[in-house]
């Protein structure tokens, strides 16, 4: 079992509340974390845009990703959102356990 850690930009804490609701209800996540506020700078579609959203940070398996992707589609607003799954190279071993426990 690989644990990840997705990160996820969200327009809203009602949207960010959506799928961390889906995504722990559904067993797709043991925990998921909203950090209110951020701002991001980006380009899209040929311009520069600044945004306030919302990071969702979700704890769960490699083997999830698929699905968790699939959910987090069907329930975002954006074209393109973003979804980055980050390797954790070290976790306390109960905690590991718990997330993997959770995530299946």
């Amino acid at each position: 079992m690989e644990l990840i850690e997705i990160r996820i930009t969200a327009p809203d804490l009602e949207v960010a509340d959506r799928i961390a609701t889906t995504l722990v209800e559904g067993r797709l996540a043991a925990c998921v974390q909203q950090l209110p506020a951020i701002t991001s700078t980006y380009v899209w579609k040929g311009r520069i845009e600044r945004e306030e959203e919302v990071l969702v940070l979700v704890k769960t398996t490699s083997e999830q990703f698929d699905a968790v992707c699939a959910a987090v589609i069907a329930l975002h607003p954006y074209d393109t959102p973003e979804i980055l799954a980050v390797p954790v190279s070290h976790a306390l071993p109960a905690y590991a356990t718990w997330v993997g426990d959770c995530s299946c």
